[in-house]
């Protein structure tokens, strides 16, 4: 069985990150896509209460296994999951351009296979400096998707100055917005910095 893991913090989770597993579960032929929400990233911080994060990211994800992650590191989380090995990690073409910088990345491929997802006009160059880094560069692979212009970040202080972004939404993810609001806007807030 060709498992599929997908992490992130998912703060809120959008329809690039949807568009990501679908174009992956395609391409690379998965059985089955794990979603790791996770709790405390190691590499930035998030205000968003973790047990919100999952539960957005189950109503983008419906037919996916999502889980809450409770590892800072990715190969922290390989370690404690070894049935996970030889499993597909997926990764934006972003955040492979910074693997290197990740904990142990060379482990981390002894233990999964990597496939990126590029996008047109992704600067080859990136990809190429971090495969020449790598022990194991065979060990990655790469399928392209049709670019998304939105990123978390954006949506939360887009939701934070009042604006509707239901269209860059999972439209479980809007309806469950519109339940409750997770992101409510700031009082005064101009959406400076």
């Amino acid at each position: 069985m060709s498992i599929g893991l997908y992490g992130g913090s998912f703060d809120p989770p959008h329809r690039g990150h949807v568009e990501l597993a679908r174009r992956a579960k395609h391409e690379l032929g998965l059985d089955r896509l794990v979603v790791l929400v996770s709790a405390d990233p190691g590499h930035k911080h998030v205000e968003t209460p973790a047990d919100l994060r999952l539960r957005l990211a189950r109503a983008a994800f419906p037919a996916d296994e999502v889980v809450l992650d409770t590892h800072a590191r990715t190969i922290d989380t390989l370690h404690a999951h070894p049935e996970w090995r030889d499993a597909v990690f997926l990764i934006g073409a972003d955040e492979f351009a910074d693997f290197l910088a990740w904990k142990e990345p060379d482990e981390i491929l002894e233990r999964v296979r990597l496939a990126v997802a590029t996008r047109p006009g992704f600067p080859r160059q990136r990809i190429e400096h971090v495969l020449a880094g790598l022990a194991h560069p065979e060990r990655v692979s790469f399928f392209e998707i049709e670019p998304i212009a939105v990123a978390s970040r954006d949506l939360r202080a887009r939701l934070e100055a009042g604006e509707d972004v239901a269209g860059e939404l999972p439209q479980a993810v809007a309806d469950e917005l519109a339940r409750e609001p997770l992101y409510p806007p700031r009082a005064g807030y101009t959406g400076a910095a």
